[in-house]
């Protein structure tokens, strides 16, 4: 069973920035693709940001691009969300998940994701 945990959410204001952490437990990290989703009250789990085992692929939903940077290091079972130039509607719960599928399987379908951190709460301010 791998367990992941975030962290690095708060409080930010707009235009600031916030890295979010997602530390995974186990020895098989670097074999899953990772990806990061987002949920805001009464709306539905949001695609983020994806990237594959070796860190080389990456992909962004149209909202966070150019904003957003997904990365990974292997060797401390740890992938990152760098948030630059956060906006009102970027105030979300994020959530990293990890999954068995390949970069292209997994894409950005949150059924395809077999683990799921706890969730780290990010508030953008005016």
């Amino acid at each position: 069973q791998v367990q992941l945990v975030e962290s690095g959410g708060g409080l930010v204001q707009g235009g600031g920035s916030l890295r979010l952490s997602c530390a995974a437990s186990g020895r098989s990290f670097s074999s899953y693709t990772m990806a990061w989703f987002r949920q805001s009250p009464g709306k539905e789990r949001e695609f983020v940001a994806i990237i594959n085992w070796t860190g080389r692929i990456t992909s962004y939903a149209d909202s966070v691009k150019g904003r957003f940077t997904i990365s990974r290091d292997n060797a401390k079972n740890t992938v990152y969300l760098q948030m630059n130039s956060l906006k009102l509607d970027d105030t979300a719960v994020y959530y990293c998940a990890a999954s068995r599928l390949g970069y292209t399987s997994a894409a950005s379908e949150a059924l395809k994701y077999d683990y799921w951190g706890q969730g780290t709460q990010v508030t953008v301010s005016s």
